[in-house]
């Protein structure tokens, strides 16, 4: 063997011992005989810079035996996959859409062998089509392969940590002719247990003074989901509708204690059960005529009802019992419309998005000397929504041009105990535009700058004037006065060869933060609450990605860096991160991967976030019968290295938590797909920004 493969070969050889190690199972013989016959023939997945969107092909590359969409997603540059969610590196409020439709919960990744996927495009810079709180969209398009007849896909989940967990998803469809019939099921028991303990100092009175907790929380919850629908396409008309029913059980418990400053902790146990369910309804037309026009319309419906009952008691005193109950219910009526067509030499997109919200909080606390000074209450919220949008792009040579903008009308109206807030109920007109030039110097190498104005507003569970009892002296709640906020976005990507570079630089104006200070009261309260800040941020990150035989590595180094000063605090420290993902694809079907990633403490709004230098993941997968079952062993946090502590100073009290979660674990998957194809749902998000509110 030439010295030149007989490295990477060694290499191969010495991450898929690490890996193994890590997760304490035994390598083989037959593993061990395999390396020594390694050829390769799989080449790095295909990324390219189209002008502010990473693609990626997965066809032909190592990734392409993977796993499911979650393990392609993991390995690729920007995108990082934790606890089945996905998230992009340096982007907050991501929109994931496969074949065309919203992704509405992970299980649809999880139900899509890497197989089948066709390619992957990430969205930096996402036009006035999108809500301009919108920071990426990830699209994922798969394989056509149209079977007529059965098709079953089931995904099997076990899962250790410090508690079992277990997860099933079965996926039907049936093809004829035109038409397409599914049905989808998921039941999912998880049960998570997290402990830590937060203490709590400030100068109260002329003296110091600590108020601390212990918690040791468990959270077994039971989920599950039913979804049926059809699809007909007939050739250049393709409509589709679906009904999904998500019923929710969960039943909470803390076992801990509170002390104030020296004296004995008090035990304390809270209780919690959550009973929930929602309905929606989607449904979308899709039509191409004179050959370059392209409508397309998506309808939403979706209710909500969510029951909560909260104990708190304290099993070694007198103290009484503090119980408080609370309903919250939500409807969505939401409608998009839009028609692209060629124009001025370029592309044009016009539409409309459309939607109609309501929500409430119906809150009892019914022990009556807490409710001194945390009332009951009833507060509703309604919102109008009606948007106007349009964007042109256009190539000029090595130059190519994307402009846009979208205005918005919102009347949102607030009411406490039955009477209008005037204060808080407001009426809107946002205007926001974004623009990108893009210049290409050959294939290898581009270069890009967009600027995006965005309105962002805060979900409905802050915009709330209801309080929630926490401990004998400390109370969290909402905010109903929160403003909208304004981000102003400069970002800047690049590529040459193997390097790819991304740098944000946003000024948001009224974003929120969370911060703790004195609430009055008789006696000493503490309240944890939102608050509207301003602050700029710049994030920065490098990626390196060169495939070396059956190793395909992907290096991200990374800085957030950010000015806050709430007070005389500044909020300053710059965080750097790391991420070194490592893929092996070996024959017969094995495949291996190790994930490095950590990062220095560091400031991200009011927060001081613990430093994690060294953590890893790692897991060792095969196909069979011809690729349609998949089972695959993986280890998170090996080294149960990742820190989770953070800290936060805000109107003179000090907060230090300490917490550890259940990270550290290993699962098993197993799927199996019976004649698996894609799917011909085509309809989108119609008020994607509202459902993630809700």
């Amino acid at each position: 063997m030439k010295k030149a493969n007989a490295i990477p070969l060694m290499l191969c050889m010495f991450l898929h011992s690490a890996s193994v190690w890590g997760q304490s199972v035994e390598p083989t013989d037959s593993i061990s005989h395999e390396l020594q016959e390694v050829i390769v023939t799989a080449k790095q997945p295909a990324t390219k810079l189209a002008g502010s969107t990473f693609v990626t092909t997965i066809p032909g590359s190592n990734l392409a035996d993977i796993g499911n969409a979650l393990d392609v997603l993991a390995q690729l540059p920007m995108i990082k996959v934790e606890d089945n969610t996905v998230s992009v590196i340096g982007k907050n409020n991501i929109e994931i859409y496969i074949d065309g439709h919203p992704m509405r919960d992970n299980q649809e990744l999880q139900q899509i062998l890497s197989s089948h996927l066709k390619n992957v495009e990430l969205l930096m810079a996402p036009g006035a089509a999108y809500e301009s709180t919108t920071g990426a969209v990830l699209k994922i398009t798969t394989k056509r392969n149209f079977i007529q007849g059965l098709s079953l896909t089931d995904q099997f989940q076990l899962m250790r940590r410090r508690k079992w967990s277990l997860t099933d998803l079965l996926g039907l469809s049936y093809r004829v002719g035109d038409w397409e019939l599914f049905l989808n099921g998921s039941l999912n028991r998880s049960n998570s247990f997290i402990k830590g303990t937060t203490t709590n100092t400030i100068v109260y009175n002329g003296q110091e003074t600590v108020v601390g907790s212990r918690q040791n929380n468990v959270y077994p919850t039971t989920a599950g989901s039913i979804k049926a629908g059809l699809n007909h396409e007939k050739g250049s008309q393709s409509l589709g509708a679906y009904y999904r029913y998500n019923p929710e059980r969960g039943d909470f418990s803390n076992d801990g204690a509170e002390w104030l400053d020296d004296n004995t902790p008090l035990l304390r146990r809270i209780d919690r059960k959550i009973r929930a369910h929602s309905h929606s309804v989607s449904l979308y037309y899709e039509n191409t005529f004179a050959d370059n026009y392209l409508l397309h319309f998506d309808g939403d419906f979706r209710k909500s009802r969510n029951n909560n009952s909260v104990a708190t008691t304290y099993p070694k005193s007198a103290n009484p019992d503090v119980n408080s109950h609370d309903l919250r219910k939500s409807t969505l009526w939401a409608g998009k419309l839009y028609l692209k067509f060629p124009f001025g030499k370029g592309n044009f997109t016009v539409g409309t998005q459309d939607s109609y919200t309501h929500t409430s909080l119906n809150y009892h606390m019914l022990n009556e000397q807490v409710n001194q000074y945390i009332p009951s209450s009833l507060t509703y919220a309604k919102q109008t929504s009606a948007a106007l949008f349009a964007s042109w792009t256009r190539v000029f040579g090595k130059f190519s041009l994307a402009v846009g903008a979208r205005y918005e009308y919102v009347d949102y109206d607030f009411k406490v105990n039955g009477k209008h807030d005037e204060e808080i109920s407001h009426r809107d007109h946002l205007l926001t535009p974004d623009v990108s030039l893009i210049y290409s110097f050959n294939d290898d190498a581009q270069i890009s700058l967009s600027y995006k104005l965005a309105t962002v507003k805060p979900p409905y569970s802050q915009l709330t004037s209801s309080l929630s009892y926490t401990g004998l002296h400390e109370i969290e709640g909402g905010n109903p006065t929160l403003h909208d906020e304004k981000m102003h976005d400069v970002q800047l990507l690049g590529m040459w060869n193997r390097f790819m570079l991304q740098a944000d630089f946003t000024r948001s104006l009224d974003t929120y933060a969370f911060v703790k200070q004195l609430y009055p009261a008789d006696n000493l309260q503490l309240l944890m609450h939102p608050i509207n800040i301003d602050v700029s941020a710049l994030n920065f990150y490098l990626v390196w990605s060169k495939p070396i035989r059956c190793w395909t590595p992907d290096i991200t180094l990374g800085i957030y860096r950010q000015w806050l000063t709430l007070g005389h605090t500044s909020y300053e420290k710059p965080i750097f991160s790391y991420y070194f993902d490592n893929a092996l694809s070996l024959p017969h079907g094995w495949m291996i991967t190790a994930s490095f990633y950590g990062q220095t403490q560091g400031d991200m709004h009011t927060n001081r976030f613990g430093k994690t230098w060294f953590a890893i993941d790692a897991s060792v997968g095969k196909t069979f019968l011809h690729k349609s079952l998949t089972v695959k062993l993986t280890a998170t946090d090996i080294f149960n290295t990742v820190n989770n502590n953070w800290t936060m100073n805000t109107y003179g009290i000090f907060v230090d938590k300490h917490q550890s979660y259940d990270g550290h674990g290993i699962s098993l998957n197993i799927i199996y797909n019976f004649q698996p194809r894609k799917s011909k749902y085509k309809g989108s998000s119609a008020a994607e920004e509202e459902l993630k509110r809700l």
